[in-house]
């Protein structure tokens, strides 16, 4: 497909001029027109460009970009690297973060409540990218921390607050430890998020709800990854997602 029909069919399902970002959603470097095959992963890393290069990708799809508010913009060593290697291989590189997050069916927070048996009720946080609902079946921690690790493939830090039985459940990937206070508000007996911060095992300890770090790449490879099976049954372009192995 032509490169503008994808950026014009991914701007139209994932809308992100509604979102207030920290850095550009959609094309962020142009590459060749036209796109047959397509490398999705977490993070533009020079890893993943490697391995869009040794497909011979025609563009590459993820949850984190390039240019973020507030970072160094010069192009000098290992922005001047990557950027060389994408522009040698003319290969596009797309990003959407917020709205990846966001989305109700190919979205990370949508897309950890399906995997891990989550039923939605709602959304809080900054422009509601979090979400919170109940389990299937309430159960103890344990039992929960053991489910999250076996679908996440890893087992996250948990802080168990005061042990009770957990029904009602808040979560967002990623790095959204900040919204635990407003999730811990809406009575939910514990919260998941990708990362934590130190000020969070005091919160959990003190009001009683378990937290659970379970990782920022662990929670954040299921939208992209999604997004990418959904163009290619939408579109028969061949999509690839290539999970990177990160221990954060």
């Amino acid at each position: 497909m032509k490169r503008e029909e994808l950026v014009s069919y991914l701007g139209g399902l994932l809308q992100p001029e509604k979102f207030r970002d920290y850095c550009p959603n959609g094309l962020q470097v142009e590459g060749r027109p036209e796109i047959v095959r397509l490398v999705a992963g977490v993070t533009a890393s020079q890893a993943l460009l490697e391995a869009a290069v040794e497909r011979d990708a025609d563009a590459i799809l993820v949850h984190h970009g390039w240019f973020w508010k507030g970072e160094d913009g010069r192009v000098t060593g290992i922005r001047r690297k990557r950027l060389g290697r994408l522009l040698a291989s003319d290969i596009n590189l797309l990003a959407y973060h917020l709205p990846l997050d966001a989305h109700p069916e190919l979205g990370n927070n949508a897309q950890l409540a399906a995997r891990l048996g989550w039923l939605a009720e709602g959304r809080f946080g900054e422009q509601d990218i979090a979400w919170h609902g109940t389990l299937a079946e309430p159960c103890e921690l344990p039992a929960l921390t053991a489910r999250v690790a076996a679908v996440l493939g890893r087992a996250p830090l948990v802080v168990a607050g005061d042990g009770r039985p957990v029904r009602r459940i808040g979560w967002c990937s990623g790095g959204a430890q900040g919204y635990f206070e407003q999730a811990i508000a809406l009575g939910v007996d514990a919260y998941l998020s990708g990362e934590i911060s130190e000020q969070t095992v005091h919160l959990a300890r003190e009001s009683g709800v378990a937290y659970l770090a379970a990782g920022h790449h662990a929670t954040e490879r299921y939208g992209v990854q999604a997004l990418a099976g959904h163009l290619a049954q939408q579109f028969g372009i061949a999509c690839e997602f290539v999970d990177l192995d990160n221990p954060v």
